[in-house]
């Protein structure tokens, strides 16, 4: 089998590697909703940190800023934080699966699915 021929000059496209493996455009979301994604976690998780002490901290009575709003907010944070986690993964995979949708419609020469659009 012979190799495969070198593009034209100032051709666009590209050499496969050289062992026959074909590069796939990523179907991963992109670098700044992953960061938007651990910035609103965070957020999140500061914000229910803050609820959780104010809470312990109001309840408690004269002597509540001890280690009893420590705990509080600690638990506010990591339940506030770990349930927009689940929401952030859950609009992450579904911008992974939207952009599959439309690259296959693509490829395959329809119009990609909109709003409005019903399917056949």
């Amino acid at each position: 089998m012979a190799p495969p021929s070198d593009p034209a000059p100032g051709g666009s496209r590209p050499r496969p590697p050289a062992d026959g493996r074909v590069e796939l455009p990523s179907a991963a979301p992109s670098t700044s909703a992953r960061v938007l994604a651990v910035v609103a976690i965070a957020v999140a998780g500061a914000c229910g940190g803050l609820i959780g002490y104010g809470i312990v901290d109001l309840s408690g009575g004269p002597s509540g800023a001890g280690a009893g709003a420590a705990v509080g907010g600690l638990v506010g944070a990591v339940l506030a934080a770990a349930g927009v986690a689940v929401v952030a993964v859950l609009v992450l995979r579904a911008m992974t699966e939207w952009r599959t949708i439309e690259d296959r419609a693509r490829s395959e020469g329809r119009p990609p699915p909109g709003p409005g659009r019903r399917r056949p």
